[in-house]
C-alpha cells in the first residue's frame, strides 16, 4: 500500500513538472488583466441598474505601491470604451504607470452634473439625469480607490467636449479630490470663468483647437484669461490646426507631462 501511494504521489509530481506550472498559478495569472482595456460594470443603486465603465491598469501594477489615477470623461454621444481608446491615453498610462477609469456618466448625454443645454436630450431621460450622471462619476472614483492602490494626492480629472465641461464642473464642485484638471475643448454651460476663484490653487491644462467649429476658441479663451488673471498654475494650449476631435490625441503627451508635475497639496475633507 505504501509503495502504491508513493507511485501516485510521484506521478502527480511528474504531471505538474510536465505542465510546467501548478494549477493555482494558472488561475492567478488568468485573474490578472493588467495592461488591457476592460469593460466593467457595478450596481448603481440610485439608478437601479448595472452601470458600465472602462478601466486600464498598467502591466507593472503592484498593490504594494501607490499609483496615480485619471478619471476620463467622454463627449456627447460617446461612451467609456470609445474615449479610453483615445490616441495616446492608455499608451502614456502604461509608460508612466497611471491607472485610468472612464465612467459612462449614466448615459451618453448626462453632462456629468453640469447644467445641460437642451440639444441632445431625449424624452426617456430620467428627470434627475444630471444628478445621476454626476453620481456615476463619483461612484467610479470611489470604486477605483477601493479596488486599487491609488495615491491620494495624485487623482486627476480630464474630459473632452461635454466631458471637458464636466471636468470644469466637477473640478469646481469637488475641488479637494483633484491634483489637476485637463479640460479639452470644454463645452461648459451654466458656469462663468469668475468661478475659477474657488479653485485657484488647482493646476489646470486647458486644450483648445483654433479650428474647432463646435466649441469655438472664443468661447474657451475667457477661461484661460481668467486663469492668468488669478495667477493660477496653468497652461493654455490653442492648437493652430486643431479641430474638435484631433486635439485629444495630439496633446495627450502634454497632458501627461502636466499631470506628472502636480500633486494635490490641499488636505482631503473628512
Amino acid at each position: 500500500m505504501f509503495l502504491f501511494r508513493c507511485r501516485i504521489m510521484t506521478g502527480a509530481v511528474l504531471l505538474v513538472a510536465l505542465l510546467g506550472m501548478a494549477p493555482a498559478t494558472v488561475v492567478g495569472q488568468q485573474e490578472k488583466k493588467y495592461g488591457l482595456i476592460e469593460k466593467k460594470t457595478y450596481e448603481f443603486k440610485e439608478a437601479k441598474k448595472d452601470m458600465e465603465y472602462a478601466q486600464y491598469i498598467p502591466t507593472q501594477y503592484d498593490p504594494q505601491k501607490k499609483y496615480p489615477l485619471i478619471i476620463a470623461l467622454h463627449g456627447l454621444g460617446g461612451n467609456p470604451q470609445q474615449f479610453i481608446r483615445s490616441r495616446g491615453l492608455t499608451q502614456e498610462a502604461e509608460k508612466r504607470g497611471y491607472i485610468v477609469a472612464a465612467p459612462m456618466g449614466y448615459n451618453p448625454r448626462g453632462w456629468y452634473g453640469a447644467p445641460a443645454p437642451k440639444f441632445g436630450a431625449k424624452n426617456d431621460d430620467p428627470a434627475n439625469l444630471s444628478e445621476l450622471s454626476e453620481k456615476d462619476v463619483m461612484n467610479v472614483l470611489e470604486l477605483m480607490k477601493k479596488n486599487y492602490s491609488i495615491a491620494p494626492d495624485r487623482v486627476y480629472l480630464m474630459g473632452h467636449s461635454m466631458g471637458g465641461g464636466g471636468t470644469l464642473h466637477l473640478g469646481l464642485k469637488y475641488a479637494d479630490e483633484w491634483a489637476a484638471l485637463a479640460p479639452i475643448a470644454p463645452a461648459i454651460f451654466g458656469h462663468r470663468p469668475t468661478e475659477l476663484e474657488k479653485i485657484k490653487n488647482t493646476p489646470i491644462i486647458l486644450i483648445q483647437g483654433a479650428r474647432d467649429n463646435l466649441v469655438r476658441s472664443e468661447f474657451v479663451r475667457p477661461w484661460a484669461e481668467q486663469m492668468k488673471k488669478l495667477e493660477m498654475t496653468h497652461e493654455y494650449i490653442e492648437v493652430p490646426d486643431g479641430d474638435h476631435g484631433n486635439v485629444v490625441g495630439s496633446q495627450m503627451t502634454k497632458i501627461f507631462d502636466f499631470f506628472d508635475k502636480h500633486r494635490r497639496t490641499n488636505p482631503p475633507k473628512k
